[in-house]
């Protein structure tokens, strides 16, 4: 992680939701809904990450002890990642640039197929500090992107979107590799890239999990993740703006990631949540010499490197629900604090032939502090329950979330509506807007 950009100081409250809720239902409830299915997200091998791990160890001893930009052992870093990548039959380029004199590397690997137009995108720098090896910072975060990249080979997976995957240069001289490549795309690629993913440091051996705050739908990829686990995530800030998403940020690209603490000191409540010692750094090491191979901690490096695999599964290669008409309501309902009675918010549909599709899209978006208590149905014109979302997903806030219903039984046009309830106290929030496509 670079020092370039200066840490922001207060924490960012974060609005993404993915929540429909289940109140009390009619006589007959209409078949579960099917959420858009992706193919199964692999589990990642420990042993192959700590394998690659093992390679930048080695590759740093063997070239002065560090793998920094312009030193022989960042190139043989990247011979090393590209190496493995063109085995495992993706396409490579070698990005040169120029910084402090020295000759710089970006690599960038496309896995064939996908929608060329629709490009997702997960990165991480890497090169270290000259100081030492960087084997958390970013050794983590490139075996991570290295391992799902080849996994997305071993499972010859045929995504919807196109697949790319980036190793950026002299990070730690201030993003220099990652702006290069952003700055040098033309308007039109920039265009096609729908979503950049950033792993920088997710082994750190006193480890937090942190997810990145900025694109909703990215944001709520990782929370569903760690719900599933049971892992409670917080909001990361101590490296926002200092690391490879900035730049693609900036581009007015959606941005997402992880991240697992630098030299902050995690906190009493933290190491109550996540294990570990309060009082100490998340990485003591952080930019020093023993940023080595035990400054690893094995649990956080396995499930962070689960989590890229998820999200490119999930993002990248989820079955696309064809377009049809949309219908939006856009206005805040306020969702009353349980034990207060359910509320809905109703959208008007016309103009539509015949029933609705078997892959009926319901998008919704709930601004919500606990959703763990949030029951949500769709309600079709008939009385018919479809039920959403069941109290899930913990003690995450909020509910952003698409789901695909097989309404096929109803007739379209009508009046259909979302159906939320609260069923615990001591929660606030409201239905910000949702949306059903035939």
């Amino acid at each position: 992680m670079s020092l370039s950009v200066s840490r922001r100081l207060a924490a960012v409250t974060a609005f993404a939701v993915a929540g429909l809720f289940a109140s009390t239902a009619p006589a007959a409830l209409a078949a579960p809904t099917a959420v858009t299915a992706a193919p199964t997200p692999p589990d990642i091998p420990l042993a192959n990450l700590k394998a690659h791990l093992s390679q930048l160890s080695t590759i740093a001893a063997n070239n002065g002890g560090n793998r920094a930009h312009g030193r022989t052992g960042y190139k043989a870093s990247i011979d090393y990642v590209k190496a493995k990548l063109d085995a495992a039959g993706f396409t490579t380029t070698l990005q040169t640039f120029t910084s402090s004199g020295a000759t710089g590397y970006n690599l960038i690997a496309d896995w064939p197929g996908g929608d060329p137009n629709s490009v997702l995108m997960a990165g991480s720098h890497l090169d270290s500090v000259t100081s030492g090896a960087g084997i958390n910072d970013n050794g983590s975060g490139s075996a991570a992107v290295l391992e799902t990249a080849l996994a997305v080979s071993r499972a010859g997976l045929q995504p919807t979107k196109h697949l790319r995957f980036g190793w950026w240069g002299a990070e730690e001289l201030g993003l220099i590799g990652s702006k290069y490549y952003v700055n040098n795309l033309p308007a039109a690629e920039k265009a096609k890239i729908s979503g950049y993913l950033n792993f920088d440091m997710i082994g750190s051996p006193n480890p937090g999990y942190f997810v990145y705050d900025d694109d909703p739908t990215i944001e709520q990829t990782f929370k569903n993740y760690y719900a599933g686990l049971g892992i409670p995530t917080e909001i990361e800030t101590e490296g926002d703006g200092r690391s490879d998403h900035a730049p693609f940020k900036s581009a007015g690209i959606p941005v997402g990631g992880l991240f697992s603490g630098a030299d902050y000191t995690k906190t009493a409540a933290q190491a109550q949540k996540w294990g570990g010692t309060s009082g100490q750094a998340f990485d003591r090491c952080y930019h020093s010499s023993c940023d080595s191979l035990s400054n690893i901690n094995d649990t956080a490096l396995d499930r962070n490197s689960d989590a890229v695999a998820y999200a490119i599964w999930t993002l990248g290669a989820a079955t696309p629900v064809p377009p049809g008409q949309s219908f939006e309501n856009t206005t805040d309902v306020t969702i009353p604090d349980s034990p207060a009675a359910a509320v809905t918010s109703s959208i008007t549909a016309s103009g539509v032939t015949g029933n609705a599709p078997a892959t009926t899209k319901v998008d919704v978006n709930i601004v919500h502090t606990y959703r763990g208590d949030l029951v949500v149905d769709l309600l079709a014109p008939d009385g018919t329950v479809y039920n959403l979302h069941n109290r899930s997903g913990g003690s995450a806030d909020n509910l952003v979330q698409t789901y695909t219903v097989n309404a096929s039984s109803e007739v379209a046009n009508g009046v259909w509506k979302l159906r939320v309830k609260d069923s615990a106290a001591q929660d606030t929030g409201y239905i910000n807007s949702w949306k059903i496509t035939f």
